[in-house]
């Protein structure tokens, strides 16, 4: 137990959030839990950013869609199909230094519904019924993915977009995704 504290005690005098610091002050050891186990542990959730406290600036409204936001870039415009490309950045990344599920997810909704007003009227909002992601392999960080969207499908109150994640060197396709609008009328009161 005594080693576990200090390693622990190691770990806190050397993180350089206070916020974190307070956070493994806080933490209870069980006796019966291996030193090293701990450290590999404690070690584990600090690489994936872990502590108890989210900074100010990155809680509220649009933050989330702000950071993905920024990481794209369109190449092409045309009814019915949006193509755009982006660098996965570290902090869009796993514990595996891959780019994360559910930044895919935020990515296909935004290029979705880009590339769905295309061909939908600006007089309809679009709801998103559903989203499926295929994840068919892991984009490491620093690699240039290509997201292509097309309408599939677009009808009176229904557009269907497919969504293809490609990396730009080898044209491999990493995920694929499928989203479903509702178009509905905008309400006039």
């Amino acid at each position: 137990m005594m080693i576990a504290k200090l390693l622990i005690q190691t770990l806190i005098t050397t993180l350089p959030c206070n916020h974190v610091r307070s956070f493994m002050a806080a933490t209870v050891v069980s006796k019966e839990v291996h030193p090293e186990t701990v450290a590999n542990v404690t070690g584990f959730i600090m690489n994936c950013g872990g502590g108890p406290v989210v900074p100010e600036k990155y809680q509220g409204e649009g933050v989330s869609s702000d950071l993905i936001r920024s990481l794209l870039k369109v190449q092409h415009i045309h009814r019915g199909r949006v193509t755009c490309i982006f660098t996965v950045k570290p902090y869009v990344c796993n514990a595996y230094n891959t780019f994360h599920g559910g930044a895919v997810g935020s990515i296909a909704e935004m290029v979705a519904i880009a590339c769905a007003r295309t061909v939908v009227n600006k007089d309809k909002e679009l709801f998103l019924g559903e989203l499926s992601v295929s994840y068919l392999a892991a984009a490491v960080s620093q690699a240039e993915v290509i997201v292509d969207a097309s309408v599939v499908r677009s009808g009176r109150n229904l557009t269907v977009v497919a969504i293809e994640f490609r990396l730009k060197d080898s044209e491999r396709v990493n995920y694929l995704c499928r989203a479903t609008f509702y178009n509905m009328p905008v309400a006039s009161l």
